[in-house]
């Protein structure tokens, strides 16, 4: 699975927990998770790579998620669990 694929898949987890999706230029940095007037939002950072969007993504989702719960593709699973080791 390529890297935009599973940016798209991470955020559809977020956004199953109604997390709200911003994309917005940010200076190549990455966006991440913000909490604003009660509503939990994800930024995701434009100009940043697909990589670096990702690693944020799983960031977020393990957080809000809890992955031992729900099904997971395969691809998905194995890209957080390797990203929480740091080796993603």
């Amino acid at each position: 699975m390529n890297e935009q694929r599973m940016v798209e898949e991470l955020l559809a987890l977020l956004e199953a927990r109604q997390v709200k999706i911003r994309s917005e230029p940010l200076g190549g940095r990455g966006g991440g998770l913000a909490c604003m007037k009660g509503e939990t939002l994800f930024f995701v950072d434009t100009q940043a790579s697909s990589a670096e969007v990702a690693a944020l993504c799983a960031d977020a989702v393990r957080k809000l998620v809890d992955i031992e719960t729900i099904y997971l593709r395969p691809e998905v699973r194995l890209f957080l669990e390797n990203d929480a080791d740091g080796s993603a």
